[in-house]
């Protein structure tokens, strides 16, 4: 299991497959989700596929109803260059498991 620092950190990460573990900041658009554990400031953007299919890949609608704020996950996945600004990488991820759910009203 890796820090959300070194994930972001590490550049000898980048291109292979990590664990990580954190409670959600912000999930949106029913794709990003932004991972914290507190060993950084920065969060890691974790890139799921929503839907069903095999390989355990994509992400169910239950599943994805569970992403609140402050529920804690661990990801499983590829560190990849970022599509977006503002990080260097960011997550595919090929296998996510919702360690415990936050109540979100």
């Amino acid at each position: 299991m890796h820090s959300i620092q070194s994930a972001l950190d590490d550049e000898s990460l980048t291109g292979t497959t990590i664990t990580v573990a954190g409670w959600v900041r912000t999930f949106r658009n029913d794709r990003f989700i932004a991972l914290n554990d507190g060993s950084t400031i920065r969060n890691l953007q974790c890139v799921i596929e929503p839907g069903s299919g095999p390989g355990g890949r994509f992400v169910d609608a239950a599943t994805c109803a569970r992403f609140t704020t402050g529920a804690s996950v661990e990801c499983t996945g590829e560190l990849v260059p970022s599509q977006g600004s503002g990080q260097r990488v960011e997550m595919r991820v090929l296998a996510v498991e919702v360690l415990g759910d936050s109540d979100a009203t």
